[in-house]
């Protein structure tokens, strides 16, 4: 927090009051600022940054009470004190009591206590002051928290779109591979089966055999096996003709996965063998 003004202003149309308080707080360490005039003291206000003004209740063309009521609505954290008399003590009550003077100060005062009454308003105003600037922190951050979550809804909802956009092509792609009219297998490097499609489970011979979690092991030859993960490390494709499995003999043509996933898998397709060479089929001699 800055440091807080010690500027006083008194308004008073009698000079002698306004002699006796720059007398009395002129060790005090305040700058203080005089008039005689309410209309010169707003202007005061408005060119200096007034930490307390004490105004006499009766004063010509405006009470003590008008002005520092006109003073709280244009400089509302400026404390403000009255000088008043005994006569005077309802109508200050009120005012008080509606917020519009932070205390009242009889005529004649005691110099002590008048002393402590304006140290006390100085803690006043630093602590209104200080609520001022935690009030505007918290509105600062409460906006800065707004955009942020407005941002986060955002962020999330394009994600959303996103995933939605993501499951949708990845349910299409699934459905495209299921329907392909090839028969597809998927090899990880480990050399299980983790992938077919519906065109492998009605290849000759297969039937309604599981091959999902299968070694490659399983299905051909230990060295046919051996030469198909060989594969996976290789770029391109490569075609095996003949090769025997338990469910009969298929031509298999290879091809290892590409990019980011390279090295970690192949891709098989799978042709029954045993076609006359007029008998369409998927794959060409090489």
């Amino acid at each position: 927090m800055n440091e807080e003004p010690r500027i006083i202003l008194c308004v008073d149309d009698e000079e002698n009051i306004l002699n006796a308080i720059r007398r009395l707080l002129r060790r005090e360490g305040y700058r203080i600022l005089t008039t005689t005039d309410a209309a010169e003291g707003l202007r005061l206000i408005a060119e200096n940054p007034v930490g307390l003004v004490i105004a006499d209740q009766r004063m010509p063309h405006m009470s003590g009470a008008e002005f520092l009521a006109r003073v709280k609505d244009n400089f509302p954290d400026i404390i403000r004190i009255i000088l008043t008399g005994y006569t005077d003590v309802d109508t200050i009550t009120q005012a008080v009591n509606r917020g519009l003077i932070y205390k009242f100060l009889l005529k004649p005062w005691n110099d002590e206590d008048f002393k402590l009454d304006i140290r006390q308003a100085f803690e006043q105003h630093a602590l209104v002051r200080l609520n001022r600037e935690l009030q505007q922190k918290v509105m600062t951050q409460n906006e800065d928290l707004r955009r942020i979550n407005e941002d986060l809804e955002e962020i999330v909802c394009r994600r959303t779109q996103e995933l939605e956009m993501l499951v949708q092509s990845l349910e299409l792609a699934q459905a495209i591979l299921e329907d392909v009219p090839v028969p597809v297998v998927g090899i990880s490097a480990e050399g299980t089966v983790v992938l077919i499609n519906g065109e492998t489970a009605r290849l000759p011979g297969l039937g309604s055999e599981i091959l999902l979690g299968r070694e490659l092991a399983e299905i051909f030859p230990e060295e046919t096996a051996a030469r198909i993960l060989g594969r996976i490390e290789k770029p391109g494709s490569v075609c095996l003709r003949g090769c025997q499995t338990r469910w009969g003999t298929f031509d298999v043509f290879i091809a290892s996965l590409s990019g980011r996933f390279q090295g970690r898998g192949i891709v098989m397709c799978m042709q029954s063998s045993g076609r006359s060479e007029h008998e369409p089929g998927i794959f060409r001699s090489r």
